[in-house]
This record gives structure tokens, sequence and C-alpha cells, in this order.
């Protein structure tokens, strides 16, 4: 198989459900906020906000490079790289793929390079995920067999779900303030 160019970004689902779940537990702060008297001004609360979901925009907005000679993750110009730093690493330096657990019992995988103490986490909530996999097995003659996406789409049906009627109690949260406030 010849690969001109590939591009992997983050699921949608996963963003929708990430980005959701951010409004869900944020956005009814500045009106309780305002309706308790809090010490903390509704207009710093939602700077704050606003602050905080371009900051998650920007961590979402990660997209996976795949070409004829590397693997590149990358970020959008205006994302700032102190918060995420995209990498990049030549097909021929890639020596293995290390296993390792996450603190919650799932497993992640890292690129092992040959030049660099480093190790590069393989992104796995891209879309395409299974496609991505089949470039490293390719380009690197690593057996990916046992590579499976980090979370199963189901996972962040439930979470997306269990959002959606947390925006339902903000609305009612939101218009009890309101009413309140009066």
């Amino acid at each position: 198989m010849t690969l001109i160019r590939s591009s992997f970004r983050i699921s949608p689902l996963i963003q929708v459900t990430l980005i959701s779940l951010y409004v869900a537990l944020t956005i009814p702060l500045p009106f309780l906020a305002k309706v308790t008297d809090a010490p903390v001004s509704p207009l710093i609360l939602w700077a704050g906000i606003i602050l905080g979901l371009l900051l998650l925009i920007g961590a979402l907005s990660e997209r996976v490079v795949v070409d004829e000679t590397q693997i590149k993750v990358t970020y959008p110009v205006w994302f700032p790289s102190f918060f995420r730093q995209g990498w990049s690493l030549n097909w021929q330096e890639i020596k293995d793929l290390k296993l390792r657990t996450t603190g919650q019992g799932g497993l992640v995988y890292y690129f092992i390079s040959e030049t660099s103490d480093k190790a590069y986490l393989l992104p796995m909530r891209v879309a395409g995920f299974s496609s991505l996999v089949k470039i490293v097995t390719e380009k690197t003659g690593i057996d990916t067999t046992d590579i499976r996406p980090l979370s199963q789409p189901w996972m962040y049906l439930i979470l997306l779900v269990v959002t959606l009627f947390l925006l339902l109690m903000d609305s009612w949260t939101i218009w009890t303030a309101m009413t309140y406030q009066g």
C-alpha cells in the first residue's frame, strides 16, 4: 500500500461528549454565583469558562498526520505549546511499541525510539484508529494485532446520555436562579 498522506482527528463522538460535559459542569456557576452573592464575580467565572472552553477545544483539536516518512501529532497554531506539545517520529526511528497500564486499568501504548530516550504516546482516541494501526504495522513491521482503542464508543455514548440529563438539570437550575433573582 502506498501512503501519500493521511490525517486522523480525535473522534467527533469524543469531542462532542467532552465539550458537552464541560459546558454542563460549568455553565450554571455564574448564575448561581449571582443568586448567592458569591465573592467571585459572575464576569470572572464567565471569563474562566470561556478560557477553559478554548483550552479544551485546542486539546481536542489534536491531529495525527502520517506520511511515507513519519508520524506526527500536531495541534492548532493558536493553541499554546506549553499546554500540549506535538511531536514527530520518523518510521525508521521506531523500534517498538511498549504497553503501559493506566491508573484506571486501561492500556496505552508508547512508541519507543532508537535515537531518543523519549516515549511517544500512540494516539488512541482518533477516528479511524484501526486504519492508523494498520499504517503503523506497515511502516514499522511491529505486530499490532492486540492493540485496541483505549475506550470503546459505547462508553462515550453512555457519558453523552448522562451529560444530556445533566444539561436538562442545568436548564432547570438556571431557570430557577433567574426566576429567584427576579
